[in-house]
């Protein structure tokens, strides 16, 4: 059984919390479209943006890795890097008084994912080309 797919679950109801949480900014602020030079909105919206950015390919590359034959613990480990990077990232871009060092941490947890499952796939052709 693939333990992507619960991951991915977690991840979609952390993305309907960021949208849930710009769209509740947008009818506190009345900004319908853009974010109206406000530092909260632009915020929110880059918060919700990166993640819809990143998550997917993130999955996809885990998700492939699993199905070439990742080792599961392998897996659980890139996910958890995967949503711990996300909500870091979230934390520390959507406050007006910005800690860089959740932002850091986030999007290097998040590449950390997105790169270990690249290698890890591009590793697993390479070793049954050369075998």
């Amino acid at each position: 059984m693939y333990v992507t797919p619960l991951y991915a679950a977690v991840l979609a109801l952390l993305f309907i919390g960021l949208s849930v949480r710009t769209l509740r900014l947008r009818r506190e602020l009345n900004i319908a479209v853009g974010d109206r030079n406000d530092q909260q909105m632009l915020r929110s919206m880059r918060v919700h943006a990166n993640f819809a950015e990143y998550v997917p390919l993130s999955l996809l590359m885990i998700y492939m890795l699993e199905s070439v034959n990742g080792t599961t613990v392998f897996v659980h480990a890139l996910c958890v890097c995967l949503i711990v990077g996300r909500f870091s990232h979230a934390y520390g871009v959507g406050r007006i008084d910005e800690d860089y060092r959740y932002r850091v941490f986030g999007m290097a947890m998040t590449f950390t994912a997105l790169g270990g499952a690249a290698l890890g796939v591009l590793g697993g052709y390479v070793v049954r080309y050369f075998a």
